[in-house]
C-alpha cells in the first residue's frame, strides 16, 4: 500500500516511489468513480461507522499528508483544519495522519496552490480571492458571494453550502484547479462574513460620501464605490496604522481577520447588514491530484466523508466563537454592529445585483447566464432548507455574544443535509 515517511525528501516523493511499487508488484488496481482514480484496494460502503473503517484500515501501510494551518496550534483560527484531521486519524485507527505547519509557515496565503502543487503540502487552503486570474471561474462565484445570507446564525448555514454545490456542479471550475494538479476537495467554504471596520459610525451615504475604504476584492471595490467612497488598496500589516492616522476610514474584512489585525481597537463601529451582503471571502481545500490517486480507495473515501467534519469545525468551531469574541471586543471599544440605513441598502444591494448579472460575460465558463442561474437557484434553494431544518436568527449580531452557546446549536441535521447533496455524488468508488 502507500506508504508515507516523515522522513522524506519531498512530500510527493514517498507517494510517487510507493506508487510505483504497487504498480511493478501488480497488486495494484486502478478504479474510476465520481471523484477519480485511486490506488486500489477495497472501500467501505457510505455510512460506515468508525470501527468499520478502523477495519479496513487494517493492512493498510502509514499514510502522513503534510498540511498547514492559518493560525497558531489550539486556536479558534484553525478549528476547522483540527477537527477535519483529527476526526481522519481516529477514524483510520491512527494509520493516517497530518504533520501540521502553524501559521502558515510552509506557504504564504498567496503561494498556498503553489506549495501543494510543487509538494511542500499534500493539502492547503487555496485563496482565489488573491489570483483571479488564475482561477477566474472561482474569483466569478466569490464576486457571487454577495447573495449570500448575512446574518448571524442562517447566513452562516446558509454561505457555507450553496457555494459549494455550485462549484463541485460546474466543470469549469473543477478543472480549474484539476489542470494545475489539484484536487478540489472542499470548495468555497467562509470563515465567516465580510464587514466594515469604520473609525465612525457609518451607515448611510452621507457617511460615506468622500470617505476611503480599504478592500481585498473587486466585488467590494464595486461595492464601496456604490457607496460613494474610494476603494483603495492597503495591506494588511499596514491597516491599523492607516485607521489610526485617518489615512483610511473604514476597512472590509471579516471579524477573524479584524480581530487578529487588532484592527477593531481602532475600528470599533461596524456594519454588516443581512439583506445587502458584502462580498463574502472563501477558501477551498485542495489536495496535490498526484498523492489524491496514491491513495488506497478506503483512504480517499475516508477523507471524503469526513468532510463533514471541516465543516462543522468551520461554523460551530471557528465562524460562532469568532462572532462571540469579536462582538465582545467591539463593545468593549465602544463600538456596534448595525445594518446599512435604507438609502445605504439600497445601494449596496443594486451593485450587488450588478456583480452578479455581470458574471454571465466574464467567467470563462461556456454557458455563463445558465450559470447564473444555477447561483441565483443554489443560494434560494439553501436558503429554503436552512429554515426547513428549523434554523433561525434568534438574536442580531449584538445580542449574539449573549444569547450564543453550542448546546443552542445542533448543526448535524444540517450537516448531514449538506454531505448527502452536495458531496456524497462525488464520493470515491
Amino acid at each position: 500500500m502507500t506508504i508515507f515517511s516523515k522522513a522524506r525528501v519531498s512530500p510527493r516523493a514517498g507517494v510517487l516511489v510507493a506508487a510505483s511499487a504497487l504498480l511493478l508488484a501488480g497488486c495494484a488496481e486502478s478504479s474510476s468513480g465520481g471523484a477519480g482514480g485511486n490506488g486500489g484496494g477495497e472501500g467501505v460502503e457510505y455510512g460506515a461507522t468508525m470501527e468499520q473503517y478502523q477495519a479496513a484500515f487494517e493492512d493498510v501501510d502509514p499514510i502522513v499528508l503534510n498540511t498547514q494551518s492559518p493560525s497558531t496550534k489550539g486556536s479558534t483560527g484553525g478549528a476547522f483544519l483540527d477537527a477535519y484531521t483529527q476526526a481522519v486519524e481516529e477514524w483510520s485507527g491512527g494509520k493516517i495522519t497530518f504533520d501540521i505547519a502553524y501559521s502558515d509557515a510552509i506557504a504564504k496565503s498567496t503561494e498556498i496552490d503553489n506549495a501543494v502543487v510543487d509538494g511542500r503540502l499534500d493539502i492547503g487552503q487555496v485563496l482565489a480571492v488573491y489570483e483571479p486570474q488564475e482561477f477566474p471561474a472561482t474569483s466569478a462565484l466569490l464576486d457571487a458571494s454577495v447573495l449570500s445570507d448575512q446574518s448571524v446564525v442562517t447566513g452562516a448555514l446558509q454561505s457555507n453550502a450553496w457555494p459549494a454545490e455550485v462549484a463541485l456542479s460546474t466543470p469549469e471550475i473543477v478543472s480549474e484547479f484539476e489542470n494545475k494538479g489539484l484536487k478540489l476537495m472542499l470548495p468555497a467554504y467562509n470563515a465567516g462574513m465580510n464587514a466594515l471596520f469604520c473609525s465612525e459610525p457609518r451607515t448611510s451615504l452621507p457617511d460615506y460620501a468622500g470617505r476611503s475604504v480599504s478592500v481585498g476584492s473587486t466585488a467590494g471595490n464595486q461595492q464601496v464605490s456604490a457607496l460613494g467612497s474610494t476603494p483603495t488598496s492597503v495591506a494588511y500589516t499596514e491597516a491599523y496604522e492607516a485607521l489610526q492616522r485617518g489615512v483610511i476610514d473604514c476597512s472590509m474584512l471579516s471579524p477573524a481577520a479584524a480581530q487578529i489585525g487588532g484592527i477593531i481597537e481602532v475600528a470599533p463601529q461596524t456594519v454588516i447588514d443581512p439583506d445587502a451582503g458584502l462580498a463574502v471571502p472563501t477558501g477551498n481545500m485542495v489536495m496535490n491530484l498526484d498523492v489524491w490517486e496514491s491513495l488506497p480507495l478506503v483512504a480517499q473515501q475516508l477523507m471524503w466523508d469526513r468532510l463533514d467534519a471541516f465543516v462543522t469545525g468551520s461554523i460551530q468551531g471557528k465562524i460562532w466563537p469568532v462572532t462571540v469574541e469579536s462582538v465582545r471586543e467591539i463593545q468593549q471599544y465602544g463600538g456596534t454592529i448595525k445594518p446599512f440605513d435604507d438609502d445605504a441598502r439600497k445601494s449596496v444591494q443594486d451593485a450587488n445585483d450588478r456583480i452578479v448579472d455581470a458574471i454571465a460575460g466574464n467567467t470563462g465558463i461556456d454557458d455563463g447566464d445558465a450559470f447564473v442561474t444555477t447561483i441565483r437557484e443554489s443560494a434560494d434553494k439553501w436558503s429554503a432548507i436552512v429554515e426547513e431544518l428549523g434554523y433561525t436568527n434568534e438574536t442580531d449580531y449584538n445580542g449574539f455574544a449573549d444569547w450564543y452557546s453550542p448546546e443552542k446549536l445542533d448543526i448535524e441535521p444540517y450537516v448531514q443535509r449538506v454531505y448527502e447533496e452536495i458531496f456524497l455524488q462525488y464520493r470515491p468508488s
